[in-house]
């Protein structure tokens, strides 16, 4: 088999893929788990609630759905969701097992499941996505803005996708090789390389409606992708300090969740 790469209009000028060594950095994910879970025993020690983000807000708000990373599960936005519903949001799961499929048919699939909790709660929904889950959240929020009020997107290379670290090259070549091989349910070459991409990409860089917020959290030390790719210039940029993988779980990146989340203006249908 040829050697795999992503489409050249995956990685376009001006971005690069991070060097050999920087998925180094991933290591201080052990750290910022650890800040959280110190946070949250001070917290039980003191009785008290976290202090994320202020005043909580009230239930009259809009849902809040979170969509996990590349080859990752709804499980791993848990400590988001915790955080997020200690400050009164109702949060939702995307039912996403493994973000392993076609980005194509992954969007199709958290657009039935906003559009079922727009119509239970008559109420538009915030986005929270990590990673490729934020790329997945910016395109839903171009294709149907009646059903979002606002995205905060972690990490998500949404300027460049192919700008990421070569261990991410490897783990896509696998699923296109298992697609290949029969295997359903998987990313295929033309998700990576061909027409399902480029659809993908160009639905995601498209201008967001007016009244679609729209916050990118980011940060310098990120391992795993360009983190120039994440500052889209049409969201408001939130720099923090944590790896590409603790961006779910430190304390400091929660917190600009939270923020992001709670400066959203409550929209009803």
């Amino acid at each position: 088999m040829a050697t795999f790469a992503v489409a050249d209009f995956l990685l376009p000028e001006g971005f690069s893929a991070p060097g050999r060594g920087a998925v180094l950095r991933e290591a201080s994910l052990v750290t910022e788990a650890g800040r959280l879970a110190w946070s949250r025993l001070g917290t039980c020690v003191s009785g008290g609630h976290a202090s994320y983000a202020g005043a909580r807000v009230t239930r009259d708000v809009d849902p809040v759905v979170l969509v996990p990373g590349f080859m990752a599960g709804d499980a791993t936005l848990s400590s988001l969701a915790h955080a997020l519903r200690e400050q009164g949001h109702r949060t939702y799961r995307s039912r996403i097992h493994a973000n392993v499929g076609c980005t194509l048919q992954s969007l199709a699939l958290l657009e039935s499941r906003v559009e079922s909790i727009v119509a239970r709660r008559g109420r538009k929904v915030r986005i929270v996505g990590h990673s490729l889950g934020g790329l997945l959240a910016r395109g839903l929020a171009v294709r149907r803005p009646e059903l979002v009020s606002g995205i905060v997107t972690l990490g998500s290379p949404v300027l460049a996708p192919g700008a990421h670290h070569r261990s991410l090259t490897r783990s896509l070549e696998a699923l296109v090789r298992l697609s290949r091989a029969g295997v359903p349910g998987l990313m295929a070459l033309e998700c990576v390389a061909g027409e399902c991409a480029r659809t993908s990409f160009d639905e995601s860089r498209r201008p967001l409606p007016d009244g679609v917020a729209f916050t990118a959290i980011y940060s310098r030390r990120d391992g795993i992708v360009d983190w120039r790719a994440c500052v889209d210039p049409l969201a408001t940029a939130v720099e923090v300090r944590s790896s590409h993988l603790g961006l779910v779980v430190d304390p400091v990146a929660i917190r600009a969740v939270t923020r992001a989340v709670g400066s959203f203006q409550g929209v009803g249908l």
